[in-house]
């Protein structure tokens, strides 16, 4: 249920595509998010792999919400594993 607390921690991985030449500054910013375990750069399709890990869905989705406000953030797709 959302908003559940889980014995195990939620992961969550959001993929990103973000605007050209900011891929450094943006995965610096999310890095400082609450709960983001790691931040890759990548290259191929997407441009930054997330990986998020907290208690509940709803801490998950306030965590994608605030990165999808980035200006910066064209377009994102997100796996979540139990």
């Amino acid at each position: 249920m959302v908003g559940e607390v889980s014995e195990h921690p939620v992961k969550a991985y959001v993929l990103a595509i973000v605007k050209r030449g900011t891929e450094h500054e943006i995965a610096k910013r999310i890095r400082k998010l609450e709960d983001v375990a790691e931040v890759l750069i990548v290259y191929g399709m997407w441009d930054i792999v997330i990986r998020i890990e907290t208690e509940n869905l709803g801490k998950i989705d306030k965590i994608i919400t605030d990165i999808r406000k980035l200006p910066e953030i064209e377009q994102t797709n997100t796996l979540i594993g139990a």
